[in-house]
């Protein structure tokens, strides 16, 4: 059963809240105020029950919608894993009375981890809308200023290089692969290890790397050339695993091994992609090739460049980020393909519009929204002139 609040309060919750009442962060009693909105634990309570038919109103007690949300919001504020959220409120009295959990118990970090997961984008823009129209209903937000900005969330990834993505997707596949043999036995193709000599070619690389002469090149390039061939043997050997499977051939525990052709089916031609650029890259020397992968283990992943000297490639996706007053974020977007910023300052304002109800009298953005054409429709939709200036240094005027 999923309840929006705690049905029941406990002694150890009274003693709590007395203890704490005058420890509170500022910023807690502001949250506090907007999260104590029925709509809010509605939608939550909305998306989880979607588990289990009947789930809102049967089974055993779940974690209340109150709790989730609080400890989601206190995890993202502080930069907490789902690890640390749970050890600090439980250890934390402050926290705990926030949070709602008062002296029951904290639900664990894998718990905490899937029901944020449960809670996907839908409902995480359901949240949002319903947190900016409180902010109107308080006067927090007139839409007077706009303010837009894009920035990089980075995927969880390590720096890619050729040589490194070839070695995660050979890991990958081999493992699947020990997996099936360790089911069916000796049943179709005899599995057979080649992490090793994969290995070999990927020290001889680095190795070779660290020497930048012509010599030292030519001895990577030569070690890159016999990589791909260790590679695509593994490639191979998945592609006749995963056509066995199919052919039922390797027939044993059929509900497992259809999850593991499901595994090398993914995998595979996602490291004949790498394969292929890392023909292109380092023996053609074509450094411009499409369809470049910098993770086998998350393909859609961008390589941005946003000119920082500290971080000159980021490698995620780029976030556009609109503010009205008070520095409350009205919209957010995450791009597929990463756009140019001066293409995004007309659609900021029509959503603001749309959102908000007006025309911003004050825009701001940094130099890369400018251009004479954005300018000229600022003016157009009633954008106040001195715009032009925060065009070109990106302060709110």
């Amino acid at each position: 059963m999923i309840a929006a609040r705690r049905l029941q309060r406990s002694f150890a919750d009274g003693f709590i809240a007395g203890e704490v009442k005058d420890l509170w962060e500022p910023w807690m009693r502001h949250a506090d105020e907007a999260l104590n909105d029925d709509a809010l634990l509605e939608i939550i309570q909305q998306e989880l029950s979607k588990r289990f038919k009947k789930s809102k109103t049967r089974g055993r007690p779940s974690t209340p919608a109150d709790v989730i949300l609080r400890m989601l919001l206190l995890r993202h504020l502080r930069g907490w894993s789902y690890q640390d959220v749970t050890r600090e409120v439980r250890a934390n009295l402050v926290d705990r009375e926030f949070t709602g959990v008062g002296g029951g118990k904290v639900p664990d970090d894998k718990t905490m981890g899937r029901l944020a997961r449960q809670l996907g984008p839908e409902a995480i823009e359901l949240l949002h809308r319903r947190m900016v129209a409180i902010a109107q209903e308080k006067k927090i937000v007139t839409g007077r200023k706009m303010r837009v900005d894009t920035t990089v969330v980075e995927k969880d990834i390590h720096y890619p290089t050729d040589s490194s993505l070839m070695g995660d997707g050979v890991r990958v596949l081999t493992r699947v692969m020990k997996k099936v043999a360790a089911k069916v036995g000796e049943a179709g193709t005899k599995f057979r290890d080649r992490t090793r000599s994969v290995k070999r070619r990927i020290l001889e690389i680095a190795y070779a790397s660290r020497d930048k002469s012509e010599k030292g090149q030519q001895k990577m390039k030569v070690a890159y050339s016999k990589l791909p061939e260790a590679t695509s043997r593994v490639v191979g050997q998945a592609k006749k695993f995963s056509g066995e499977i199919a052919a039922k051939i390797k027939e044993d525990g059929q509900a497992a091994l259809q999850k593991a052709r499901q595994q090398l089916d993914e995998m595979i031609p996602r490291v004949q992609q790498v394969m292929k650029q890392t023909r292109e890259r380092v023996l053609k020397g074509n450094t411009r090739a499409g369809n470049k992968i910098v993770s086998v283990f998350g393909p859609d992943t961008e390589v941005i460049r946003k000119g920082k000297a500290s971080k000159p490639a980021e490698f995620g996706k780029m976030v556009r980020i609109q503010e009205a007053e008070n520095q409350i974020v009205t919209h957010y977007e995450v791009f597929d393909q990463r756009p140019g910023d001066s293409d995004l300052l007309t659609p900021s304002l029509e959503k603001h519009q749309e959102l908000l109800g007006r025309t911003p009298d004050l825009v701001a953005a940094d130099a890369g929204f400018f251009s004479a054409a954005n300018e000229a429709k600022a003016k157009e939709l009633g954008v106040k002139r001195e715009v032009a200036s925060a065009f070109s240094n990106g302060a709110m005027a």
